[in-house]
């Protein structure tokens, strides 16, 4: 893709525009050109509103994230391994991370973005065979793959949907874009469909059966996107925003 463009994509992501088919084509479509044209029309909104009168402008608009720093993984939590993908998932339990939930995973995320070490190391699930104590993230696709996990949503509900009372926050989705991006750049995985991936896209997407997962198909924090495919898409251009 012309450098250019991509360097456009990338900025329009940053800005908070999804470009879902990002990342997954690598194409520079319909989507791209109406995320820039939002993108003028916001410019344009501004600019009338610093011309206008203070007592004329709107008040603040409030945010449901936290502006936090995108937050380092520490080297000693990602040990020399042969590593071909990472699955995501939620714990299906509490916002805070317990020893359950680190017994499945090698990082977990809370609510608030910080991060969390899993009882298992990665290079206990490197190729060519996963060793003893390994991270049993998600069914006969371990070896070779990280297991990373944002903590929350139990009790919840597909359909109709109902994200429980510990629901994953915007946070904890941006801060697993900053979790991706640096683990696809420690082990060299290039994201794709079929080497960054949540949980509920193993099955169409590597051929491997599950039992029903459905991490991640819905966003408590964002109804307007739905599915794990085009869940899945929206964190993968995120990721590459990262790279």
């Amino acid at each position: 893709m012309n450098p250019s463009l991509q360097k456009t994509q990338k900025r329009l992501l940053m800005l908070g525009f999804l470009l879902p088919k990002y990342g997954a084509d690598g194409g520079y479509g319909k989507e791209a050109d109406d995320a820039f044209n939002a993108a003028l029309d916001q410019l344009e909104r501004l600019r009338t509103l610093a011309d206008a009168p203070a007592t004329s402008l709107p008040p603040p608009v409030p945010t449901t994230s936290i502006d936090i720093k995108d937050r380092v993984i520490p080297a000693a939590w990602m040990p020399d391994a042969k590593i071909t993908g990472i699955v995501f998932h939620w714990t299906a339990g509490q916002n805070k991370a317990s020893d359950p939930d680190r017994s499945h995973y090698h990082l977990l995320i809370e609510s608030d973005g910080k991060h969390v070490r899993g009882a298992p190391s990665i290079d206990l699930n490197s190729l060519p065979k996963a060793k003893a104590g390994y991270a049993a993230h998600t069914l006969n696709c371990n070896t070779g793959f990280i297991g990373v996990s944002l903590c929350g949503m139990a009790g919840a509900i597909e359909n109709p949907f109902s994200a429980g009372k510990q629901p994953i926050t915007r946070v904890q989705w941006d801060e697993l874009a900053n979790v991706l991006g640096q683990l696809c750049n420690r082990y060299s995985i290039k994201v794709s469909r079929k080497t960054v991936l949540s949980h509920a896209e193993v099955q169409t997407n590597l051929g491997i059966k599950q039992k029903g997962k459905w991490d991640i198909a819905r966003l408590p924090f964002d109804t307007s996107i739905q599915g794990a495919a085009a869940i899945g898409d929206q964190m993968r251009a995120m990721v590459q925003s990262k790279l």
